[in-house]
């Protein structure tokens, strides 16, 4: 019977949404976490000249044939859980066969991908995104990725207004057992007195966008969905990320023009799904920040009722738009 493939970490409530909307409608769902390889998922794949991979995925409660896996949802499972007991060597090897084979096999399979982690991997990459949108046709801020603080300087020089500064990769990370976040922040004339710590690591800096407000566009297949994002607060304006209580959302149309560039942008990227960032202008000229091929998107599914899990559900089953 042909089975959707969900893999996941198994507390990640948006994909219970999707998963639920799945199942309403009967369709068979198979869902893993790749944490649950190897000490409780089993994997067989077998391969030859005169046939593709056969075998099959199995846990203590239910098995799956790998031929009847039509689409595979991937949103950002666990690591692999490995036996206690090995060295730190042992358990880097075996991760290392773990991510190989288990990884190898299942993204080699022929399905719908919601998004294939090859491509996920790549459309991670901030520069890659903002290459691939300007040859789109997307508005991009005038862009400086650096560690030299001199190139910091001549940048803010050249930039008529403010410039801001946001990280290249994942805002968060744990430090004393305690998540923290990097905000975009505006730089002052007094903070580009001292870039001290600037060579450290690669930094992002980019022109401030006057704004009137942000879209979240979330796309998933040919469906865009679009809410408008209000910052209340002035940190909220500057991040709307930093302040969630101040913000208010609305549903919105997507320029017919942008719409384009986005679809551009997905095909050329490999994706299905993202999770968009754009700046509104006072004018109404929409300028693109950045795409999440694993974006968050429940909360303005909470706030809008846009329908964003069954759109997710639709790409899986291969329900037209």
């Amino acid at each position: 019977m042909p089975t959707i493939l969900v893999i996941a970490a198994r507390d990640d409530w948006p994909t219970d949404r999707v998963v639920n909307v799945l199942t309403g409608r009967g369709a068979r769902v198979f869902r893993m976490d790749t944490a649950d390889f190897p000490q409780q998922a089993t994997l067989t794949g077998r391969i030859d000249a005169r046939r593709g991979w056969a075998g099959g995925l199995a846990t203590p409660h239910r098995a799956v044939d790998l031929s009847d896996i039509e689409a595979v949802y991937f949103r950002a499972p666990h690591q692999f859980r490995l036996p206690h007991g090995m060295s730190q060597p042992e358990r880097r090897f075996a991760a290392a066969q773990a991510r190989a084979g288990f990884g190898g096999v299942i993204t080699s399979l022929t399905a719908r991908w919601v998004n294939h982690p090859a491509a996920m991997t790549r459309a991670e990459y901030k520069p890659v995104q903002l290459s691939t949108a300007r040859e789109c046709g997307l508005t991009i801020p005038p862009t400086l990725v650096t560690n030299d603080p001199d190139a910091v300087k001549a940048f803010a020089e050249d930039t008529p207004g403010p410039i801001i500064c946001k990280p290249v990769a994942s805002p968060v990370f744990i430090e004393g057992n305690e998540l923290k976040t990097v905000y975009t922040r505006c730089l002052s004339p007094h903070d580009l007195v001292d870039l001290d710590g600037i060579d450290a690591t690669a930094h992002l800096f980019q022109a401030w966008i006057d704004k009137a407000y942000e879209v979240r566009l979330t796309i998933a297949g040919d469906r865009l969905l679009a809410a408008e994002v209000h910052a209340g607060s002035a940190r909220g304006h500057e991040d709307w990320r930093s302040d969630y209580g101040s913000l208010t959302y609305h549903r919105t149309d997507t320029p017919a023009d942008v719409a384009d560039g986005v679809r551009c942008l997905m095909g050329r990227l490999g994706l299905r799904f993202a999770a968009l960032d754009f700046v509104v202008s006072p004018s109404g000229a929409w300028t693109f920040l950045e795409a999440n091929p694993c974006g968050q998107w429940d909360w303005i599914q909470g706030a809008t009722g846009l329908p964003i899990a069954e759109a997710i559900a639709d790409e899986l089953q291969g329900v037209p738009a």
